[in-house]
């Protein structure tokens, strides 16, 4: 009982602070310090798409390449493209009886491009507006005509040549010439990147399907400490290796137009408060991120600096400053460089 008691008296102070700084809808100005910025490619805009994991998890593909020295600048619209192919044939087999959607978490990138290679932004739908929303009603009331695989094939393909823009064979690439598949293996290694969560409900240090509405390719997760895998976070940017993000940003603590995540917590046990937040459906995965940096604000906090995929349109170019406190709680999982200590 009085843990119970210490675990609600907590979130009243949350509430509080929470209602103290976005009074009137505002956020108080704030100047930050970068401690560590990593390099990264140009803020990219996903429109009306659920594509937010492609994005996150590329730009920290493009993100690790960089910090190497190397130059990539990756296709959303290329993995988009596959895993729309493959649900389209779930929900041509279903008899068009779930609605296809991209919703996913970002292991589901790593997976796709394993498995279908990969192009540069700028060879393949560099220039398209498409909502894939949109796109994916288009593609259920084709598929309801559809008699066979191949036909179903060939009206999917004419489909996306027509909005997104025709495949390319090849990848070209200093001089040399691959296919999609190769160009993705030479920018992505099998087993390079670890999946991480922090949850209660599974044993430490065992891997675990995370019971998300979106983990829909059935990915394992690392569960680890909070402590544990924020110290993995942090070690990870200290290092030169960005982090994929997952979590919460339907609350009042974050603001992409001010471009802040402001959340202060009292001293207490993280691990029970984003425990019962996930219990309760108060935390869920609705947005995924790529976190290149860390910075300070004017008092001395700590907040990781994140680069969005809604376009440059906020005071830092489209990139956002979440407080240590807020990606604690908030955080659904993690996906970094599997070398990390």
């Amino acid at each position: 009982m009085m843990k119970l008691r210490n675990i609600l008296l907590c979130w009243g102070i949350i509430l509080l602070i929470g209602c103290q700084k976005t009074e009137g809808g505002k956020f108080r100005e704030e100047t930050f310090t970068d401690i560590v910025r990593l390099k990264t490619t140009p803020v990219k805009e996903q429109g009306r798409s659920e594509t937010c994991w492609a994005y996150a998890m590329l730009a920290t593909i493009e993100t690790e390449h960089l910090m190497q020295g190397d130059s990539v600048n990756l296709s959303a619209h290329y993995v988009s493209r596959m895993l729309m192919r493959e649900r389209l044939t779930y929900y041509y087999l279903a008899g068009g009886k779930r609605r296809l959607s991209l919703r996913t978490m970002a292991p589901t990138l790593v997976r796709l491009i394993q498995q279908y290679g990969a192009e540069p932004f700028n060879t393949y739908g560099a220039t398209s507006k498409v909502s894939y929303n949109a796109l994916c009603r288009k593609a259920e009331q084709m598929a309801r005509t559809c008699q066979s695989f191949r036909q179903l094939d060939d009206r999917f393909n004419a489909l996306m040549d027509a909005e997104v823009g025709f495949l390319p064979k090849y990848v070209y690439m200093a001089s040399a010439e691959y296919t999609p598949l190769e160009f993705a293996h030479s920018v992505c290694r099998k087993n390079e990147y670890q999946a991480l969560t922090s949850y209660t409900h599974h044993p430490f240090f065992e891997t675990f399907e995370l019971e998300t509405p979106d983990n829909t390719d059935h990915s394992a997760f690392l569960n680890l400490p909070i402590d544990t895998l924020m110290k993995a976070v942090d070690d990870a940017l200290l290092q030169g290796h960005p982090v994929c993000w997952e979590g919460d940003i339907s609350n009042k603590y974050f603001s992409f137009q001010h471009g802040r995540a402001d959340l202060f917590l009292p001293s207490g046990n993280m691990q029970q408060l984003r425990q019962q937040a996930f219990e309760r459906l108060s935390v869920t995965d609705d947005h995924c991120l790529c976190l290149v940096g860390i910075a300070e604000d004017q008092q001395g906090r700590r907040y990781y600096l994140a680069k969005n995929s809604w376009g440059t349109d906020n005071p830092y170019g489209g990139f956002v400053y979440l407080s240590a406190d807020y990606v604690r709680l908030y955080t659904i999982c993690v996906v970094l460089h599997y070398t990390v200590n």
